[in-house]
């Protein structure tokens, strides 16, 4: 399968939010985004920036307790942390993300669910990238997701692109 990685630095939370709203846009009910990265590095920011660009005006918070959260805007949102999850059967996932093509799931730790997300619209990876700064690759599969991203990208501000963006083979 071929894929493009599409990588940008973020300087701080504002332009966390600022690539949260916009990659709201590119979403439509019935999509899944899967989170990767360490403790602290932004996701459930991310989550909550997507939320707002979907008119969502809710408080969104972690749900690493309750494990999954529904938001009602334009889109409904399923907001999931499977962090404390070790695996989940069909039964739980359902649960978890019952009535999934109706709204936008975003995944936090999916692979605490030790499942396959074949139909995953983004997959980002967020990581530390120096004090404030975080380095996020954005992945999709099919070819117009990936062009919409680099589009979205360079309206951002190319200043943000890091210069390590490639096509890659996977």
């Amino acid at each position: 399968m071929s894929e493009r990685e599409h990588i940008i630095v973020l300087e701080g939370p504002a332009h966390t939010h600022e690539l949260g709203e916009a990659l709201a846009t590119l979403l439509a009910p019935g999509d899944l985004v899967l989170l990767r990265g360490d403790l602290g590095v932004g996701k459930t920011t991310l989550t909550r920036a997507i939320a707002r660009g979907l008119g969502i005006t809710e408080t969104v918070t972690s749900p690493t307790f309750s494990l999954s959260q529904r938001y009602y805007g334009v889109i409904t949102l399923i907001h999931v942390d499977a962090y404390r999850l070790n695996g989940a059967d069909d039964e739980e996932l359902g649960l978890l993300i019952g009535d999934a093509d109706e709204a936008i799931t975003v995944i936090e730790w999916p692979d605490q669910l030790a499942v396959s997300f074949p139909r995953a619209r983004l997959r980002i990876e967020l990581r530390h990238h120096g004090q404030d700064h975080r380095l996020v690759a954005l992945m999709a599969d099919d070819e117009s997701t990936s062009q919409r991203i680099a589009a979205l990208l360079a309206d951002l501000g190319a200043g943000h692109v890091h210069p390590e963006s490639e096509r890659r083979d996977r």
